[in-house]
């Protein structure tokens, strides 16, 4: 199965929750990991999540719930292009993004893909990204076509 999604942050971590948003779980597990994909940027957030803590027990975690079970695509050349067009775009419309998520968004426009997120906000600003809300309760019907990016 070809890559369809890009897990923002938000969505990645929460197998790592106490509470995991029930939402994102069953979503998840409708779609399995192939169509699932993940920026090295939400890897650096969720890395860097895991040293704040300092938690042993997450640090766990992380190593039998989520570490190597996605694609991890790269900021490259392409990407940082994707980027600088999109950040130039949002400053002159006077609607600035933080860059990671900026960066994440680029990731998802240059490989085609669909951001699944729990912070749509982050997202909406960014014109033609296609966004899909994962605290919503279900992904669309099988039988109706998912918005392609």
């Amino acid at each position: 199965m070809a890559l369809a999604y890009l897990l923002d942050t938000s969505v990645y971590s929460q197998p790592l929750k106490p509470t995991p948003n029930a939402n994102v779980v069953s979503q998840w597990q409708a779609l399995g990991d192939a169509p699932l994909a993940i920026s090295v940027i939400t890897e650096a957030e969720l890395q860097y999540g895991l040293a704040l803590k300092g938690s042993a027990k997450l640090h766990a975690a992380y190593g039998s719930l989520l570490k190597g079970r996605l694609s991890v695509l790269p900021i490259d050349q392409a990407v940082g292009a994707v980027f600088a067009e999109m950040k130039a775009t949002q400053q002159r419309a006077g609607k600035p993004v933080a860059d990671l998520d900026l960066l994440i968004a680029a990731t998802a426009r240059t490989h085609g893909l669909i951001v699944a997120t729990l912070n749509v906000r982050h997202f909406t600003l960014i014109a033609d990204l296609v966004v899909e809300d994962w605290s919503l309760s279900e992904l669309p019907p099988d039988d109706q076509p998912r918005p392609s990016p």
